[in-house]
Formats: C-alpha cells, structure tokens, sequence
C-alpha cells in the first residue's frame, strides 16, 4: 500500500483520541475511521473487523505495529514454496480425485431414484489428496489454480 507512512501517522492520531474517552467503546467515530483506514491496508480484512469491531485497543497497537514493520520482516521468505512440476503433479492428482469423488457421487443409488435417470453430480468442491503437503495446495490456490472455500476443501476455479 502506498503511503503506509502517512496512514500509520492518522493512525496514532486517532489512538490518542480514542484513549482520551474513558471508555474506548465509546469512540464509534474514531474507530469508523481507524476501519477506512486499515481496510486500504494489506492487513488481513478478518483479523481488522475483530480488532474494529471489538474495539480492542492492544490489538489495534499490534495492527500499527505490523504496519511499522518493513515489509521484509513482515513475510520472510518460504523456504518450502514447492516448485513448479510438484505443483503441476499435485494438480494432475487433485483433478483426478475430483472426478472420482464425482463419479463415485454420480453411481449411488441411494442418493438418486434407482427408476431415474440418474442426476450430474453436483460436487465442487473436495480435500485435495493428503500426498502433498499443504504448502502446495496454498501456492497453487495463491497462483488462480485452485480455489479455497474454507474447512480444507479446494475447487477449480470458475472459468
């Protein structure tokens, strides 16, 4: 984000202000305005609407001191970012797993009238194959080539 600088400056500004009331909960205009500001943040947008929406005033100082910290510090580098025919492997996998998970889905006969036709799957979404750690399903999630829907599940992306 640009002018990190200048929005950590509002933001002390408006840390003062809101431990001038003696109750910090009080302070609905300040923290409306610590929100705007640390949404153009690249601060996780969870971990931001907790702190707001808590009024948490340590976690605040902790969000301030994050944006303080050089960028470098604040993302080491991974050591175990898989490389790029790991990944290609995990994907090949991951697509088969899902057209098994789906056809597997697709051949019960409990879960279709036995006198119909049958129906399309209508899974989306699997846990990708425990083969390959987690780190790689999170880089090809971070590369468009999956997609996190929560709970360990993956999908394909929309095309």
């Amino acid at each position: 984000m640009t002018g990190v600088p200048t929005t950590v400056t509002k933001l002390d500004e408006l840390m003062t202000a809101i431990r001038g009331y003696d109750d910090a909960r009080r302070a609905a205009g300040e923290w409306k305005q610590v929100y705007k500001l640390l949404q153009k943040t690249d601060l996780p947008a969870a971990r931001v609407t907790h702190v707001v929406g808590m009024r948490d005033l340590a976690g605040l100082t902790e969000l301030i001191d994050q944006l303080r910290a050089p960028a470098a510090a604040a993302a080491p580098p991974q050591a175990d970012t898989p490389d790029a025919e790991t990944c290609r492997r995990a994907l090949r996998a991951f697509r088969k797993r899902l057209a098994l998970t789906r056809l597997d889905d697709e051949s019960k006969i409990s879960s279709h009238s036995p006198l119909s036709k049958g129906a399309d799957s209508r899974l989306a979404a699997i846990i990708p194959p425990m083969e390959w750690p987690k780190s790689v399903w999170q880089e090809l999630a971070r590369q468009g080539r999956l997609r996190y829907i929560g709970h360990g599940f993956y999908e394909l992306p929309k095309q």
